[in-house]
């Protein structure tokens, strides 16, 4: 029987936005006209500013390198955060290899070049004040996150959400028992945790107290991110600290660039 309420139908529903296309492709809706819609500017693809190390001269993308900025003291101290104003230097580099490069007076050397003064103050301690900027800024990533109510912890919730699939990322403290770990490891495993690009959960660089005072919260031993933004958020922020006080794994160790000291500069 003829339907009109059908009439005008292609006979084959769209799929879903993105299913079998590229990032950043259109859907095309029953009435939309044949002919080709350009991408818009700035659609499906971001742009990703990159960085160069003033020590390996090596480009890596902005938010994974760590910028140095001057105080108005001539001070150099850690930006970890990006937000301080005027000229910046960026690192890809782990504490030790910064801590030798401070000792040698390359670290100057390069940063006399980047800022384009040897007025510079570089204090001693300047590796230990970067991880410290460092594990701050993940931990306060990690209270955020447990304010905005996409984290939970305590084994048995995180247990029940890991076996359901509801993880996104796993976290464990760094003096939280075997046992608890290869369990909750297991059930995230079950839920679909290989999926995801992980095999078992993030061990990180704080112990449970450390862990209770960031999320406001008693006996934190074990994470998880339930939102996964919130999850790519936190790793992120734990990749970059675990990246600098891992003495094998530099921050960015992008490709060699020829580019010149303004590169390295906001």
């Amino acid at each position: 029987m003829r339907n009109p309420r059908n009439e005008g139908l292609t006979g084959q529903l769209p799929s879903p936005a993105g299913e079998g296309r590229g990032v950043g492709a259109s859907v095309r809706e029953p009435h939309d006209s044949p002919t080709p819609t350009p991408p818009l500017k700035g659609r499906g693809f971001q742009h990703t500013p990159e960085r160069t190390c003033i020590l390996t001269r090596r480009t890596a993308a902005r938010d994974d390198l760590i910028r140095l900025a001057i105080g108005p003291d001539g001070q150099v101290h850690p930006d970890v955060r990006a937000k301080a104003p005027g000229r910046g230097a960026w690192i890809g580099v782990s504490r030790g290899e910064l801590d030798a490069a401070n000792v040698k007076g390359k670290l100057k050397g390069a940063l006399s070049r980047a800022f384009k003064t040897g007025d510079l103050l570089i204090p001693a301690d300047l590796g230990e004040r970067t991880e410290a900027a460092l594990r701050q800024a993940a931990l306060d990533r990690l209270g955020m996150e447990a304010r905005s109510g996409n984290l939970i912890n305590g084994a048995d919730r995180v247990d029940q959400a890991a076996r359901m699939g509801k993880v996104h990322l796993l976290l464990h403290a760094a003096d939280a028992g075997a046992d608890g770990q290869r369990k909750l490891d297991q059930a995230w495993r079950v839920g679909g945790a290989e999926e995801l690009g992980h095999s078992r959960g993030l061990v990180i660089p704080a112990d449970r107290t450390i862990l209770s005072m960031a999320l406001g919260r008693e006996n934190v031993v074990h994470v998880a991110l339930i939102d996964p933004a919130a999850a790519a958020r936190v790793l992120h922020a734990l990749t970059r600290w675990r990246a600098f006080i891992d003495p094998d794994a530099g921050l960015g160790r992008g490709d060699a660039t020829l580019a010149d000291a303004s590169a390295e500069l906001e």
